[in-house]
């Protein structure tokens, strides 16, 4: 009688809160589907959705009798020094349903759902498919990236993609079935409720894409399977182009593991989406007695963008010793961490990053950094850095070499995700950074690494040298990327251009590149995106010339202490405050809309203020390189202007 007690209780809906009570979720462990459905208070957010795992034997996870389901609750907090905030409350309640085979656990925050398959130790198996669905009760809209890169080979070819792709804005139903979309993505629900679906945790197993099949209220994720074969092509013959897939997405070796979490983050305004801790709170922290203490965090001079666009010189600037010198003079002037070498320093065509151009002398560079106080970070190519991984670590990291920026990786398969977690691990035991460049979106893998000081996936600035408007408007994505794609982290955004034009005047320039948006919207990005490498986009010619705003960027840290969201609306505009030991910096930015903000900063000491601030001129409309700056006294309540694609930066300290 007890035992089937047991099993009718185990056989039906069970229910978990959040710690404040807001969300519930419910679990129902039939035997025929393991769904889930998530509501706030009254409002529903998802409909009873399934999740699965299928083996290639044709074993699907979970199956036969739900043995326990056991709960916990946890509250604590740990340490993040290289991330947004210095410490991350870790707040939740756990249910964790046991099978014979695996475990299917589920958290709930106060602002975040998230699940994962365990597996216990058995025989090496392969994962031949994933059931991870999102169904919404109503047709709500939805801001995606759709991949594009490789639209033309069909939906299996997208599976490869270099995830620097705007959002579109369109309700559920009419989603366009010729492409997959990326995480992040945000739903609009009722009552002014924002979720958005991503991952963390994702080692050694392919990254979730997402697809609405049916053109029905649901979203379901899409993996790539294991690559068979490749060819060495794509740019300048730098990436591993797959040619060949076999038939399952994961091969497990048999060992006891955990699989990603998949996350939904919700918010009930808009404000409380652009500081959500989902992503790193559920990643796995660094190995017991690992040391970073020696990763340090700063900003860069970076040639690629402004095509090494120094001027007045006594020599020809380019891909060459003298050049590199003369970024490492400006970048000791103006107390600038490091000086990147992007591509072309070692020969093009042979894969081979010992082979360096005749015109670059490495070690000369890096004697004048070290002389000058400078750290030379390389840029590498995926296929000729990890064909030679440790051997190419091991011999710069002896020259002086402080950390690679490596691109062109453009997949998100389980192969992708092995060779990340091994370039991390690879360039920690040389104590070497890493930009992870042409890759997704961060999964949570700068907390175990914290040499992992950067990541692309993001639609950044380097797209102003060829994209126009109005089909990539960089505005309205600057305003979107805080509450969706920095979900998920940090991104290589690459601020920082002093050339500044208005909707009317933008047009792409590859050798003088221009932003979209004013000068104080470039400005107040060192302060809103989350970078702790963060580059300085433009010529160092064109930085001496604007010798205020340069410095003004000099001050601005990297990493934070604590980080604080003061208004915003998604799409629309945002204020943000973060702050470094006693001093708060706050930028603001909006769309293609003018407007007054109210900026209360009161809140952020309790004694009168002074701000340096950085405004809109009253020419920004029309003259977007226009701006004011002047310093403010007394209680921190001021009303800003900001022009069309306008921004404001102040440093904010007690007077």
């Amino acid at each position: 009688m007890f035992n089937f007690i047991f099993i009718a209780i185990l056989s039906s809906a069970l229910t978990l809160s959040s710690p404040d009570g807001t969300l519930s979720a419910s679990i129902n462990p039939s035997n025929d589907a393991l769904t889930y459905n998530l509501t706030s208070g009254a409002t529903v957010l998802t409909e009873p959705s399934q999740i699965s795992m299928t083996l290639s034997t044709g074993e699907k996870w979970p199956s036969g009798r739900l043995i326990s389901a056991n709960r916990k609750s946890v509250d604590t907090t740990f340490d993040t020094p290289l991330y947004k905030k210095s410490s991350v409350r870790d707040c939740y309640n756990e249910l964790r349903l046991k099978y014979k085979d695996c475990s299917v656990v589920f958290r709930l925050y106060d602002d975040a759902f998230a699940w994962r398959f365990e597996a216990s130790g058995r025989r090496p198996y392969k994962v031949e498919s994933e059931q991870a669905c999102f169904r919404l009760p109503e047709d709500w809209n939805i801001y995606a990236t759709y991949t594009h890169k490789y639209a033309k080979h069909g939906l299996d070819g997208q599976y490869c993609d270099d995830f620097e792709n705007v959002y579109e804005y369109f309700p559920i139903s009419q989603w366009n079935k010729s492409h997959f979309a990326t995480c992040p993505l945000m739903i609009e629900a009722s009552e002014g409720i924002k979720m958005v679906i991503t991952e963390s945790d994702l080692v050694s197993y392919p990254g979730m894409f997402l697809y609405n099949e049916d053109g029905g209220k649901g979203i379901c994720g899409k993996f790539a399977a294991v690559p068979s074969e490749f060819k060495i092509a794509g740019h300048n013959g730098l990436q591993e182009m797959v040619t060949g897939r076999h038939d399952y997405i994961a091969s497990c070796d048999g060992a006891a593991r955990t699989f990603p979490w998949r996350i939904i983050c919700i918010s009930h305004s808009d404000i409380e989406m652009a500081d959500n801790d989902a992503v790193i709170r559920l990643a796995s922290a660094p190995d017991k007695g690992a040391d970073f203490s020696w990763v340090k965090p700063g900003r860069v001079a970076w040639d690629w963008l402004n095509s090494w666009g120094l001027r007045g010189l006594d020599f020809k600037p380019g891909i060459n010793t003298e050049t590199y010198k003369y970024y490492i003079d400006f970048a000791s002037r103006h107390g600038i961490e490091y000086v990147i070498l992007d591509e072309g320093w070692s020969i093009k065509g042979k894969n081979d990053l010992f082979e360096v151009v005749p015109e670059i002398n490495l070690e000369e560079i890096i004697s004048h950094g070290i002389a000058k106080g400078v750290d030379i970070i390389l840029w590498a190519g995926h296929y000729p850095f990890a064909k030679d991984m440790e051997n190419v670590c091991r011999h710069y990291s002896r020259m002086g070499v402080k950390g690679f920026k490596i691109d062109f990786m453009n997949r998100d398969d389980q192969l992708i995700e092995d060779f990340m977690s091994e370039a991390a691990a690879t360039c920690a035991k040389y104590h070497m950074i890493l930009d992870f460049h042409g890759t997704h979106k961060p999964v949570g893998l700068q907390r175990k690494y914290p040499n992992i000081v950067n990541c692309e996936g993001i639609f950044g600035m380097e797209q102003m040298r060829n994209k126009n408007l109005p089909e990539y408007d960089m505005v309205e994505t600057d305003v979107l990327v805080p509450y969706i794609r920095y979900v998920a982290g940090f991104a290589d955004y690459t601020p920082g251009l002093m050339r500044n034009a208005s909707r009317e005047n933008f047009r792409p320039v590859k050798t003088e590149p221009m932003s979209q948006g004013t000068r104080c919207h470039q400005l107040a990005q060192y302060i809103i995106f989350d970078a702790p490498l963060n580059m300085l986009a433009d010529s160092p010619s064109n930085y001496e010339q604007e010798k205020e705003c340069l410095d003004f960027i000099a001050r601005i840290p990297t990493v934070w202490d604590e980080t604080r969201i003061l208004s915003g609306r998604v799409g629309e505009y945002i204020v943000t405050a973060r702050r470094s030991g006693g001093t708060w910096y706050v930028g603001a930015m909006t769309d293609w809309t003018e407007r007054d903000l109210e900026v209360d900063l009161s809140s952020l000491f309790d004694a009168p203020v002074k701000a340096d601030m950085f405004i809109d001129g009253y020419s920004a409309d029309k003259i977007a390189c226009d701006y004011r700056h002047i310093s403010m006294d007394g209680d921190g309540k001021c009303t800003v202007h900001l022009a069309p694609g306008g921004g404001f930066a102040a440093i904010i300290t007690k007077k």
